[in-house]
């Protein structure tokens, strides 16, 4: 069996291994060494990488015992070759492994809450508890997990059959594991089986921020983040605060009020360019309505181009156009680098928005659909799209 050397050793940085196979599969040469320093994906932390024999190793696995290392070049079999961490990384997932034990160790001292759930992915990591918190109960689990950091205490691994646990204090106990099982203890406080590496005491962890909790399933998901990456989130955040300070001429601790006065502000502005742009309306339908083309029956039939034009704009501006019901109509305005449009039809004028729908598409090269009544699409935008919007009023008197 592979000697795997991070069960005993979290700090040992690298190692001398001989490589007993490597072939080639879609994530890259797999490696099988006789021991190794790589901690391999499992119990929800994520994969050391680092390199073998100067290639990189980019992801490892476990495989019937053995840690199967993802490289960017091959191996020979037989060959000496040096194992070197990426020990930064190693660093923080071990910050967050433990940091995550002992916030869910402090949620359940205090307050009952078991961990049911554990994620760590880049840059964030989620625990799941059975149980709803308040804001101030997270607070106190926080302080109390953080108070755990400072003290240093130290982390231990031990091997116990699985008839010992009936003895232990821990927060959670699978009575489906048996035989030898690896034993995570921080001193004075969390007790948990895990296959995970770990700091060898709680100061090198730094500290746990939790960034924000919410409801999920019958309980609540807390995200949160341990030691350099916790730190490194703190401050973009810091900077984020100073920057919107700086925009809105204010204290970072005014911004939140200072973006509140501005959503108002610009929710009043709003409220005055929709009656601004309804009154404009009311004066451009007529004009576009006596340029449109009419039948022998009174029906017109009307394609307008908006350059500037909003969704819930052109909705308004087809309603108007469509006032006096023996009217078709569209409304095509360009946002972005799509060209959207509406179509409406009056009662009385026989049409199908659906069938005009379909024909604005083979215009536009875009799709959508709606009902006789209304339809909506869009496709992508081309230099010459008035000029299709003005193909597409002649098309609409033809359907």
């Amino acid at each position: 069996m592979m000697e795997k050397l991070y069960e005993q050793d979290s700090l040992l940085r690298s190692c001398t291994a001989t490589v007993k196979s490597c072939t080639e599969d879609k994530k890259g040469f797999a490696v099988v060494l006789d021991r190794t320093v790589f901690f391999p994906e499992g119990g929800g932390q994520l994969s050391d990488r680092g390199t073998l024999g100067g290639t990189k190793m980019t992801y490892a696995a476990e495989r019937d015992g053995d840690v199967i290392h993802y490289c960017e070049q091959p191996l020979d079999v037989g060959a000496q070759v040096e194992a070197v961490l990426d020990w930064q990384a190693r660093l923080d997932h071990m910050q967050q492994h433990a940091g995550e034990h002992i916030l869910s160790h402090a949620v359940w001292k205090l307050f009952g809450a078991n961990n049911v759930g554990f994620h760590m992915g880049e840059r964030l990591v989620t625990i799941d508890l059975d149980k709803e918190l308040t804001a101030a109960e997270l607070a106190r689990a926080e302080d109390y997990t953080n108070e755990e950091i400072w003290e240093d205490k130290p982390i231990t691994v031990s091997y116990l059959p699985h008839t010992a646990l009936p003895q232990l204090v821990m927060r959670k106990k699978n009575e489906k594991l048996t035989g030898m099982l690896r034993i995570v203890t921080v001193e004075g406080g969390d007790i948990c089986t895990c296959c995970g590496t770990h700091p060898t005491r709680t100061g090198m962890v730094g500290l746990v921020r939790i960034n924000r909790c919410y409801h999920h399933k019958d309980g609540c998901r807390v995200e949160f983040l341990c030691g350099r990456w916790a730190l490194e989130d703190a401050r973009s955040k810091n900077e984020y605060i100073w920057q919107a300070g700086h925009l809105l001429s204010m204290k970072p601790e005014n911004v939140p009020q200072g973006i509140g006065k501005l959503q108002e502000e610009l929710a009043a502005q709003g409220e005055r360019l929709k009656v601004q742009t309804a009154r404009l309306y009311e004066l451009l339908a007529p004009q576009l309505l006596a340029q449109a083309d009419t039948d022998e029956d009174g029906i017109k039939y009307v394609a307008v181009a908006q350059e500037d034009c909003s969704a819930a704009d052109a909705r308004l501006l087809l309603n108007k156009l469509l006032a006096g019901e023996r009217t078709v109509a569209a409304v095509v305005y360009r946002s972005g680098e799509r060209v959207n449009y509406v179509l409406g039809c009056g009662s009385g004028t026989g049409a199908d928005c659906r069938v005009l729908c379909q024909l604005a598409g083979e215009l536009f090269g875009g799709k959508g659909g709606g009902s006789q009544s209304f339809a909506q699409g869009g496709g992508a935008y081309r230099e010459e799209w008035q000029q299709q919007v003005r193909d597409l009023q002649k098309s609409l008197r033809k359907h």
